[in-house]
């Protein structure tokens, strides 16, 4: 029953503190790291003090004296941040003499339940080089146990101890859910009335017991997130943020792209239904230039004579002709995309209107005047605009104009237009082609 009772009592705060843990989560941001882990430990204790004359665990005069598996203990912990938390563990020992000890016989077992304190060393001393594989907690608190004698005149008599206990766990990971732990503890009974041997001395009512733990373990980690608290470093928020940052960088991007206009014509790609259009023709909602006679010449760049009827239009010109008029005034421009020499794929119509052209008037000479956008090393910027204006002469030449008729210069950075936009550095990004 007091077992019981002890327990309940330890359990009090830990089951307030999770409570509170659980309604802060609804009204806060909730944790980017795990809290929750279990962890079981097997090991050696060695109970110091007191003895009765003639007893003792192992023989006083060897240095080293290694015991049986005698200790047990099993908890589970809380971490509120990266650095601190809260452990509940319960833990069985029995105490008796060693083999060749040349103690008197005894045995005893004790049986505490702890409430301790979590620092995260690691974290706190900034392990950062180390706790990627290896870390460090420390722990403290209150405990209350239990100790029983199995043999003498008290045999199956239990008196209630009580004190303090403090100790170090190093960590190294296995998995980001399972770490082995090493564990040393001292544990200290601030009131005890059996000595360790299971005697009773009444001159001394009020003793203080002393036991060291040492253990191995498993710590099993609990949770979704990627990492427990244990090994949360403040660059993984940084990183996240990060990620979030580049996930919305991302989606800015597919926007942009989407209402990139390759023909600039002013209606974003996905509604333009005529992707080629010459530049600066007017255009309907749809991109689609204005062609009231249906002869596929733009109306604006149809000739208009008087021929009594109020002006009407009735000479027109061929497309080919406009595609002259845009040429001679140097609206046809070759765009590319960042860091290509090759013309995107928006500009294929103004290549072939180019050597078409210059197909149909042979007399005409042209000047690639290439170009590229502020961003990048001025050198390396001078090279690519003199690349795109020699690639494009490679292609106007391969398909039989004659190399004479074509010159080309690379200018470099063309900062004319806004550099702040994604519009501006598109335009700048060009192949211009001037007559001669």
């Amino acid at each position: 029953m007091k077992k019981i009772f002890y327990i309940l009592l330890l359990s009090q705060p830990f089951t307030t503190v999770f409570a509170q843990t659980e309604e802060d989560s609804t009204t806060k941001e909730k944790k980017p790291f795990n809290s929750w882990s279990v962890e079981v430990n097997v090991g050696q204790n060695k109970a110091t003090k007191p003895y009765a004359t003639g007893y003792y665990s192992s023989n006083p005069n060897k240095y080293f004296n290694f015991s049986d598996v005698n200790h047990f203990d099993v908890g589970v912990r809380y971490m509120f941040s990266p650095k601190f938390g809260l452990k509940l563990d319960f833990a069985s020992d029995e105490v008796a003499n060693q083999s060749g000890s040349g103690s008197l016989p005894f045995e005893v077992k004790q049986y505490r339940i702890a409430l301790q304190g979590v620092a995260n060393l690691g974290r706190i001393m900034a392990f950062e080089t180390f706790t990627n594989r290896f870390n460090l907690l420390g722990h403290a608190g209150i405990q209350v146990s239990q100790l029983t004698p199995q043999m003498g005149v008290n045999k199956d008599v239990t008196e209630d101890n009580g004190g303090i206990i403090v100790g170090l766990t190093p960590q190294l990971r296995i998995t980001k859910w399972l770490v082995v732990t090493g564990d040393f503890s001292v544990l200290s009974n601030v009131r005890q009335h059996f000595n360790w041997d299971g005697s009773y001395s009444a001159e001394a009512n009020n003793l203080s017991g002393m036991m060291y733990n040492t253990s191995l373990g498993l710590t099993a980690y609990l949770g979704k997130k990627e990492k427990h608290a244990d090994w949360y470093l403040e660059t993984d928020k940084l990183n996240e943020i990060k990620s979030e940052d580049k996930e919305a960088r991302k989606r800015l991007d597919d926007i942009e792209a989407m209402l990139s206009d390759v023909d600039k014509d002013g209606v974003a790609d996905y509604l333009d239904s005529e992707n080629n259009t010459p530049n600066g023709v007017a255009v309907d909602s749809r991109g689609k230039f204005i062609d009231s006679n249906r002869n596929g010449v733009p109306d604006e760049l149809e000739r208009t004579a008087n021929d009594g009827k109020d002006g009407i239009n009735t000479a027109v010109v061929s497309k080919d002709d406009a595609i002259k008029s845009l040429v001679e005034k140097g609206f046809v421009n070759v765009f590319y995309d960042v860091n290509q020499d090759n013309p995107n794929v928006g500009s294929t119509n103004n290549v072939y209107y180019i050597i078409q052209f210059l197909r149909k008037y042979p007399e005409a000479k042209a000047k690639l005047i290439g170009y590229a956008d502020v961003r990048g090393n001025e050198s390396k910027n001078k090279d690519l605009s003199q690349r795109r204006a020699q690639k494009l002469y490679n292609i106007i030449t391969a398909s039989g104009i004659s190399a004479t008729r074509i010159s080309i210069v690379g200018e470099g950075v063309d900062n004319t237009y806004p550099t702040n936009t994604k519009i501006g550095l598109d335009l700048a990004r060009r192949v211009s082609i001037i007559l001669e």
